[in-house]
């Protein structure tokens, strides 16, 4: 028998159907980088003068391998970055990185140890600058590896000269505006690293500690004495924070609440009537007896008119006033609140109100202040840390009666602030600290800038993606204090203000912090620490208050918050480095970022300039493993991104973060990734198979035009014009996740399922140079050349790789990069609807005639004679009615191609209910062709009788 394998047209490839990815991705990230692929994807759209679009980079903080949320976050980046110089932007993408703060220099200390006591500051800045450029070159390297795209060698970092000049010049700004002040007010305390923390550097995780409630002695007024029969009266207050009690200046209640006199054998306590059932059962309080029910006011007032009376306080020598306040709710508590303006914030706010003292014992080592707590009877609290001293003075309220529950009980707090580096609960502890004030009012200032209401203001000009970022951030910024800016720590820009000695004024202005910033430009933020007042001052300068001069001046030893160093990255980046006016197209980061990032750049943006820094503003969940917990080095499935890398390639993992929906939190671990892997080896495999069918196709010279094309192909092509203009539009709404289905789509039904199968007889067993061949061929090279440029932002090796493989047209560029994305003007003729409705009705029919032929169908090796093997071995019959035959009728000579068989016959007659067509299967009666295996042969004289399509193709070869 002939062997006519060699006469047919088999699909040819050198594109390997395994990726091998994690061994071949290097040498494709080198290659654009000895091509400088970036740079000349830029530059030319500079040189087309395209308009700009600009994502703004959110740096990373330097210290550390890159983990899953940076692989997420940047190829993220990466898509929109890709995408838009494809689509005609000049996008250029300034990777960043944040370089200073707690928890380098925390690391370096560790490093230190005893040698960092006879260090000056700038020998430990010197430190902290080498341990962050260390890891901003292992992370760039980790971002590279990444497949991302980014101008590597200009990156922008927090600790760069030109940076911490420009964070300084907006400092300046501020100062000029009047909204930054120096004051005394409890902050969040890191005791453990010693330094004030900001709402966005404090965590929120479970807190296990000592709970107390505490009767404070008082006398009552006499209308509601006179219910009290003579017995002694109390207010009870409760509190998770004993150690907060020697700071107790006042108790307060809601002057609109209930509250009840509760008689407890000699004694009468107050609580709120709303709360009183959980009291006594926390007290393990029986036989009580309401004695009379009344409304706060009668204790402590209206609200804004007065103190009220005074409580003794426990433990020592001092009054306890009684104030009102609208805080004051029923969800926890006895309705008669603790507070020490020392230790919180609404505690804070109401001891201003009515004039109390800011009384903090405790110091920044989180322990009891001797000469502050000496008035404290029956304990030893000085230099004894808060938490340690809870059991103590819990157990000295209980010596003297003034504990209502047991010794020892304890409560957990779900939400209790921790420190987001040191992980210790922290403390609220009134410093002086530097503040920007939300409003004019928190500064002192009877008008100027109304901080908080232009944020607000802002933030509906913003686009938020997903729409609830909006809630999000109107909430905390609604809601948020005064921004504390400073930091009492060596590593971060100086907060350049001085004191004069001799009168003591602060001295915080633009021109002397303008001054700083030029000498910073030249040296570095170095020169703050490492200089004399003299030598940071404009020459001549004096005192504006007093007239002395810089020998009298001292400077500010804090440094800024981190989150003004990166919040002022617009002004570095967009403005100086990007020259483009200081407003990003793009924002992009994770949730965590409406209280961090995102904020301190809206509040910097809106402070010194009067905008938001950014158009839009993209949130993405946090990555959880596949059971919903927090994907971190704790869980179980937990791969670090290096191996992950190495083990699945760094495209699958891309794959992977375009197929998630990023607006909530993202799933990850060995079962997703398998099933991304499956899809990502699918579509390759479709890539392959059109490759294979190309490999005697050249563009220049055998593309159709798509009017001429068969019925078939443009349906195809349609379905790619539909796909096309889906991932369009899905890229601009960055939905990446859509852009994922719908290429898997395309590859596996659309292309793999319908017109490669249905296509194969034409593209082997066809002569060469048939129409019907080229004209399949034209469709295969337009999809492909069309998807690789479309996909290109997310599969961005598989991409290059194809386009080195794929057949060109003279003038082609030598990397997919430096292309077009497929443009509407482009498969806009390709789109034909009506064609497309025909077509899918005769594919529905299609669906029904495999399904018919599935259930007759026998393993080759069991098929007795009258059964049916291949689909080719089979005759079928069609019955159909109305339209459904008439489409038929229309495409009758095609149809056996069409279903694969071997003919076709179509009956007048109506199908079965809810069936669109009624399909009956038998044996061909043909037999079958050596060569296409087709059952086309009437009867063959020999094992070589070929069927006539074939004999006619051998004539020519």
């Amino acid at each position: 028998m002939t062997d006519y394998k060699a006469t047919l047209n088999l699909p040819d490839t050198e594109f390997p159907m395994r990726a091998n990815l994690a061994q071949r991705e290097p040498e494709m990230v080198q290659r654009w980088l000895d091509r400088d692929v970036y740079g000349q994807m830029i530059a030319r759209r500079k040189a087309q003068d395209a308009p700009r679009f600009i994502l703004h980079d959110g740096p990373p903080y330097a210290n550390g391998r890159i983990h899953i949320g940076h692989f997420l976050n940047k190829s993220l980046k990466d898509f929109v970055v890709k995408y838009r110089n494809l689509a005609g932007y000049q996008a250029e993408f300034v990777p960043g990185w944040d370089c200073h703060g707690l928890p380098i220099e925390h690391k370096v200390d560790q490093e230190l140890g005893s040698k960092k006591a006879e260090m000056s500051a700038v020998e430990i800045r010197q430190e902290c600058r080498a341990y962050a450029d260390k890891y901003v070159a292992v992370q760039r390297e980790d971002f590279k590896r990444a497949l991302v795209f980014a101008d590597w060698e200009n990156p922008y970092l927090t600790m760069s000269h030109g940076y911490e000049a420009a964070t300084v010049r907006e400092l300046g700004r501020f100062f000029d505006t009047g909204i930054v002040y120096q004051g005394l007010k409890p902050v969040h305390w890191d005791w453990f690293s010693r330094t004030a923390l900001a709402e966005a550097e404090v965590e929120y995780a479970a807190h296990t500690t000592e709970h107390v409630y505490v009767k404070f002695a008082f006398e009552l007024p006499d209308a509601l004495a006179a219910h009290t029969g003579g017995r002694e009266a109390f207010v009870v207050i409760w509190t998770t924070t004993p150690w907060t009690l020697p700071a107790n200046l006042a108790i307060a209640l809601h002057p609109e609440l209930d509250y009840v006199l509760l008689a407890n054998g000699d004694e009468v306590y107050v609580v709120a009537e709303g709360l009183r059932e959980r009291v006594l059962a926390e007290c393990r309080l029986e036989g009580t007896q309401v004695l009379h029910t009344f409304k706060g006011r009668e204790l402590v007032g209206e609200l804004g008119i007065g103190k009220g009376l005074a409580a003794k306080h426990p433990f020592i020598e001092r009054d306890s006033v009684l104030l009102p306040a609208d805080y004051v709710t029923l969800e926890q508590g006895t309705g008669c609140v603790h507070t020490a303006p020392g230790h919180g914030q609404e505690d804070f706010h109401l001891g201003q109100q009515f004039g109390l003292d800011v009384l903090c014992p405790v110091d920044h080592r989180g322990c009891f202040i001797e000469g502050l707590v000496a008035g404290v009877q029956g304990m030893e609290l000085a230099d004894q840390h808060v938490f340690k001293a809870n059991p103590i003075i819990m157990q000295h309220l209980a010596d003297t009666g003034a504990l209502l529950n047991a010794v020892g009980d304890k409560v957990t707090i779900e939400r209790y602030p921790h420190g987001w580096r040191s992980k210790k609960p922290v403390i609220f502890r009134a410093t002086t600290q530097w503040f920007i004030a939300m409003e004019p009012q928190s500064a002192g200032k009877a008008d100027g800038l109304e901080l908080r209401q232009r944020a607000l203001e802002a933030i509906d000009g913003v686009t938020w993606v997903p729409s609830w970022g909006r809630e999000r951030i109107v909430g905390m910024v609604e809601g948020r204090p005064d921004w504390c800016i400073s930091r009492q720590r060596n590593w971060g820009c100086p907060i350049t203000a001085f004191t004069c000695r001799s009168c003591g004024d602060v001295l915080a202005s633009g021109e002397v912090t303008g001054h700083v910033a030029d000498l910073i430009a030249e040296g570095g933020a170095d020169v703050w620490f490492d200089r004399e007042p003299v030598d940071l001052v404009p020459k001549g300068y004096v005192c504006p208050n007093c007239g002395a001069g810089p020998e009298a001046l001292e400077k500010e030893r804090d440094i800024l918050d981190v989150w003004f160093d990166s919040g002022t990255s617009w002004a570095a980046v967009l403005e100086d480095q990007l020259d483009w006016g200081g407003v990003a197209d793009l924002y992009l980061e994770g949730s965590d970022q409406h209280r961090g990032w995102f904020q301190s750049s809206l509040l910097c943006g809106v402070g010194t300039r009067g905008r938001s820094p950014y158009r839009t503003c993209l949130t993405h969940g946090f990555v959880n493993d596949e059971h919903g917990h927090k994907y971190s080095k704790s869980s179980p499935n937990f791969e670090p991104v290096d191996k992950q890398i190495n083990t699945h390639g760094a495209e699958v993992l891309r794959w992977w973060v375009a197929a998630v929906d990023y607006r909530g939190d993202i799933a990850m671990g060995p079962e997703i990734l398998k099933r991304v892997s499956d899809a990502y080896r699918k579509v390759r495999n479709t890539f392959r198979f059109l490759l294979g069918n190309l490999a005697d196709f050249d563009p220049n010279e055998h593309l159709l035009p798509v009017g001429e094309l068969e019925e078939i192909d443009r349906w195809l092509l349609h379905r790619v014009a539909t796909a096309l203009e889906r991932t369009r539009d899905s890229y601009e709404e960055y939905q990446f996740h859509t852009i994922f289905h719908t290429m898997v789509q395309l590859c596996t039904v659309d292309l793999s399922n319908v017109h490669l199968d249905v296509s194969k007889d034409r593209m082997y067993c066809e002569a060469v140079d048939a129409r019907t061949r080229r004209s399949a061929q034209t469709a295969y090279w337009l999809s492909l050349h069309a998807i690789v440029r479309a996909l290109a932002p997310v599969l961005s090796f598989t991409c290059e790789e194809l386009w080195d493989y794929l057949p060109h047209r003279t003038g082609d560029a030598d990397s997919v990069f430096l292309t077009d994305f497929p443009s509407a003007e482009e498969w806009g003729a390709w789109r034909d609807d009506e064609l497309a409705a025909t077509w899918d009705e005769l594919l529905a029919v299609r669906d029904d005639v495999q399904k018919a032929l599935e259930e007759v169908r026998v393993p080759r090796k069991q098929k007795q004679p009258g059964q049916i093997g291949s689909s080719q071995e089979a005759v079928v019959t069609v019955t159909a009615e109305g339209r459904t035959l008439d489409v038929l009728r229309r495409y009758e000579h095609e149809l056996a191609r069409l279903f694969i068989v071997s003919d076709v016959t179509l009956a007048d007659g109506a199908p079965p209910a809810e069936a669109i067509v009624a399909v009956a299967a038998e044996p061909s009666s043909m037999d079958k062709c050596p060569r296409c295996w087709n059952y086309w042969v009437e009867q063959a004289s020999s094992e070589d009788t070929v069927c006539p399509r074939c004999a006619d193709v051998l004539k020519g070869v």
